[in-house]
């Protein structure tokens, strides 16, 4: 039976790095499987280990895409264990990974939505990488217009789905040494200020608004608060990680 409803475009979204030999074995497999269906590394170095903030960064990426993208997620430090294996259909797009959180915001924000278990298994499945072996031919299926065999399941069970909508930590540092935090910029004023390791900053809109070197935050081009510097690099230059907190400058405890 065919679904209607097909994607032409495949992305892939992981933790694996652009070095490693993860991502080419995944393209490797939706090329043999699906043939002439584009493949987009959209994102190969997500916060590593952290599917939460990985989701953050996924729900942002998600919405400047063509409708019908099949999205291959893998941020999947609990491969191999007891967490769930989904699809999730919402409006416009396909996502296809782990239940672990990962894909618990984009299925949140979305006002249609189908959650299904993904119950088909290949004859020979890897313990540690499922990526290859579970989640590529599934979104090669997806993209021939197949039906993947599942359960639906709602989407309120899925882990993660009761975090908040806005993370207050630093969730990627892009090559520019750009801070993008996982805080919606709809969800603050421009007259709000950030701290960060002790330090507020406020808002700028553009690079050209700050003094060199001045760290400042801005709304980024995929709808996220982000920290700045201008031409500079403030991961360097703030001693800032991934996973570090940010505060509205004010409160007693930062918003999680």
């Amino acid at each position: 039976m065919n679904n209607p409803e097909t994607g032409q475009l495949i992305a892939l979204f992981t933790d694996f790095g652009s070095s490693g030999i993860y991502t080419g074995q995944m393209e490797a497999v939706l090329s043999t499987v699906r043939p002439g269906v584009p493949v987009v590394d959209l994102c190969n170095d997500a916060p590593v280990f952290k599917p939460r903030a990985a989701g953050s960064l996924l729900s942002a990426l998600a919405l400047r895409m063509p409708r019908d993208t099949i999205f291959v997620c893998v941020v999947d430090p609990g491969v191999g264990g007891n967490r769930r294996a989904l699809t999730v259909r919402t409006g416009r797009y396909w996502f296809v990974g782990p239940d672990n959180g990962l894909l618990a915001l984009v299925a949140r924000m979305s006002g249609r939505c189908s959650v299904r278990t993904i119950d088909w298994s290949p004859d020979v499945l890897s313990d540690t990488f499922h990526g290859r072996d579970l989640f590529a031919p599934v979104a090669a299926s997806i993209a021939r217009g197949e039906v993947v065999p599942g359960t639906p399941v709602e989407r309120e069970s899925m882990a993660g789905f009761d975090w908040p909508l806005d993370h207050y930590e630093i969730i990627y540092i892009d090559h520019y040494g750009n801070l993008f935090t996982g805080i919606r910029a709809s969800s603050i004023g421009r007259d709000e200020w950030l701290t960060l390791n002790g330090n507020s900053y406020k808002y700028q809109r553009t690079f050209s608004h700050a003094d060199p070197a001045q760290p400042f935050w801005y709304v980024n081009s995929i709808g996220l608060v982000e920290i700045a510097v201008n031409s500079g690099h403030a991961g360097d230059l703030l001693g800032v990680r991934v996973g570090d907190a940010v505060r509205r400058s004010g409160t007693d405890t930062h918003l999680t």
